[in-house]
């Protein structure tokens, strides 16, 4: 609904017309997903159920068969809206005035009706997760739906089945982001909101084939990285449409925000998918088998998309103020294909992938999706090379934003430290180098290696780019505008009450220090997030976001809220420095082995002792850690030489201009307290 002014017309003015009034959208969002899952079902049904019988799959039934794949591409239909409504609300729509310039401005009414969207779709996906657990347990196990709504099954089903878990994981997420949502009512929440429907993705995105076989970390991270600029795509496309139904304010330039966020979309979609593809599909398979004409109707798809997507480029943004029912059209039409794509891509799971290339893996490459065949050495560790997909593109889009930025700042005609930019590009390329040769192929091998790897992903890189100040750059890259833009977005990110929350020392020292502890003390809890992909993935996150907040509280050029003086901020890092050698001594002292069923299960060929090799990982955690932490130690006493040389100049200017007065008021009151003194001494004699 929109707030119409009080004023009455006049009654000779007549009527708006249909194409000019506001419209809601709730109708084209549920026709979508319907569209979306009525493709799934129809393919599964139709062309799928030959191929599973001749596999000897069993038939769970007709429910399951249509049912499965329709919830599924109806789920991530929902998916996508809620991240588009999120995107359109945190950086499409600007905020209303009335706060503490952005970071405190609350919601428009079109921002409020677009969050709302978004918690909705989020509650939505919740439900069809629930949904989707008692069809994937009746898929697998072959029996009708009716026979596995009992209570012991579905507990089985949770414990024993990855995807059953992957959805249930995703439905209290998706609880979460659309109770969060409900209650929301700032612009300040709506970024953070926009992440976790972001997160929404990463359960389903680490199981399914890509994540088996040979090179399924390949598989795996390329396969992530699809789905997530997929449903950037779709949904921002789903939450811009609803904009524009709505008559929503400056259209013409949320669509000129979303065209560029949908050419990188398509490009990394279309990059990845073929990467996704080549790893589990021959060229011959492409045309012959039902699992390659999938993706190519996908790719069919996804260029008629990318057609579409031009025009918008091309016709419709010229003619947006004009014409803006144009772009509706356009739009829904577009929508349409990309409904339908996600209902052939729904379908995937379902369907018999081709034999591997290689049926003979061992254990190895099963459960890494590489080998090893010698024990790393300070040499070779730094020979290897295998490009890691997700750490290794991270770390290049990293360094060119970052050049970017500065190519900004000097058309601005600004300068920029040229040791920032050192720092930056050792931290993003560090993280390439890093992860894609001996420390990140043997991190998920070998403890020693993972804690390695822990050190430089918590220690080093976060560090590294911390010095490079990038809010900073942001904010002299690109300059105030009127409307909320990258200069804005960066500001309200120093002035977050949640950054300010997490880099509290107190709290920013808790989680540094519960982060490293957590992960070993537990051993079940570390078995379990070894021998996953996903585990090694979600480990890395947090490692590296851990220690960013760390640091950049510590030694970070940025402006952050509340950031404390020079002197506490040694005074917490002398206390966390113990933490490390303490949690070293701990490690190499243990006598259970860390992981021990993992480890062996890999056949690794040069047989190590674990037990040694957990002494290693923990003589790693004690001496390693404290190289970093001297960096941070000397920056933090220069700078507290620093502040004492300004405050003694800021001293000796102000006794230059009132004669050294603060002085004299001194003296003169010791100078009474004698004389009292004195006094009191005569009297007592």
């Amino acid at each position: 609904m929109r707030v119409m002014s009080s004023t009455r017309l006049p009654a000779a003015t007549p009527a708006p017309s249909t194409s000019s009034a506001a419209r809601g959208s709730t109708g084209i969002f549920i026709g979508l997903g319907v569209l979306a899952g009525c493709v799934a079902a129809f393919i599964s049904w139709f062309f799928l159920q030959d191929s599973l019988a001749a596999l000897g799959i069993p038939d769970p039934g007709r429910l399951t068969t249509v049912g499965l794949p329709f919830i599924r591409a109806a789920a991530w239909m929902a998916v996508a809206a809620c991240v588009g409504s999120f995107f359109v609300s945190a950086f499409l729509i600007s905020p209303g005035a009335g706060g503490d310039e952005l970071i405190g401005a609350p919601l428009t009414v079109d921002g409020h009706i677009a969050a709302r969207a978004g918690a909705i779709s989020a509650l939505a996906v919740a439900l069809l997760a629930l949904v989707e657990i008692p069809l994937v347990f009746s898929d697998i196990t072959g029996s009708p739906v009716s026979e596995v709504l009992s209570p012991e099954l579905m507990a089985v089903a949770f414990n024993q089945i990855a995807t059953a878990k992957a959805w249930a994981v995703t439905a209290l997420m998706a609880l979460a982001v659309g109770i969060g949502g409900l209650i929301a009512r700032k612009w300040a929440a709506q970024p953070l909101l926009f992440l976790g429907a972001l997160t929404l993705i990463v359960p389903l995105g680490m199981e399914g084939h890509s994540a088996a076989g040979g090179d399924h970390d390949y598989g795996t991270n390329s396969f992530l990285i699809h789905l997530i600029f997929m449903v950037i795509w779709v949904g921002g496309l789903l939450g811009l449409l609803a904009h524009a139904r709505r008559l929503g304010p400056d259209l013409t330039r949320a669509v000129r925000r979303y065209s560029l966020v949908a050419l990188v979309s398509v490009v990394a979609m279309s990059i990845s998918g073929v990467l996704n593809a080549s790893l589990r599909l021959e060229f011959s398979d492409w045309l012959t088998t039902r699992y390659g004409l999938i993706i190519v109707a996908k790719v069919v798809l996804t260029l008629v998309l990318a057609l579409l997507g031009f025009a918008h480029r091309q016709l419709t943004i010229p003619q947006l103020e004009r014409q803006p029912g144009l772009f509706r059209r356009v739009a829904l039409v577009e929508l349409a294909v990309m409904a339908a794509t996600v209902g052939v891509a729904g379908t995937m799971g379902r369907t018999p992938p081709p034999p591997p290339r290689d049926p003979n893996l061992n254990a190895m490459q099963l459960l890494l999706g590489y080998e090893l065949d010698v024990a790393p050495t300070a040499w070779n560790i730094w020979t290897m090379f295998r490009f890691d997909i997700l750490w290794g593109t991270l770390g290049l889009v990293l360094a060119g934003l970052y050049g970017y930025a500065l190519h900004r700042v000097r058309q601005r005609g600004l300068s920029w430290p040229l040791v920032r930019t050192a720092w930056w590009m050792a931290g993003s390329l560090g993280l390439v180098v890093v992860m894609s040769t001996g420390i990140g192929l043997y991190m998920p091998a070998l403890y020693s290696m993972h804690m390695l790897g822990h050190m430089v992903l918590s220690m080093v890189i976060p560090l590294f780019l911390v010095l490079g100040a990038p809010l900073t750059l942001a904010m002299e890259a690109f300059a105030p505008a009127d409307e909320p833009g990258i200069h804005e977005w960066a500001v309200a990110i120093t002035k977050s009450r949640t950054v300010a929350f997490i880099t509290h020392p107190v709290v920013n020292v808790t989680q540094f220090v519960f982060f490293f502890y957590a992960m070993y003390m537990s051993y079940s809890f570390y078995e379990y997030a070894i021998s996953e992909h996903a585990g090694h993935v979600v480990m890395n996150c947090v490692f590296l976001a851990s220690g960013y907040f760390y640091f950049w509280e510590l030694v970070g050029p940025d402006p952050l809220p509340n950031r404390r003086p020079t002197a506490i901020r040694l005074f917490l890092l002398f206390i966390s420095m113990p933490v490390h050698l303490y949690a070293g001594v701990y490690l190499m002292q243990l006598g259970p082995i860390l992981g021990e069923g993992f480890y062996s299960a890999l056949g690794l060929p040069w047989a190590p002792d674990l037990h040694v090799d957990q002494k290693v990982g923990g003589g790693i955690a004690w001496g390693f850690g404290q190289f970093p932490l001297v960096i941070v130690f000397g920056y933090l006493f220069v700078e507290w030489l620093r502040e004492d040389r300004s405050t003694a100049r800021r001293m000796d200017a102000k006794a230059d201009l009132d004669g050294d007065q603060d002085l004299e008021d001194y003296n003169a009151m010791l100078a009474a307290l004698n004389g009292e003194d004195d006094s009191r001494h005569f009297r007592g004699r």
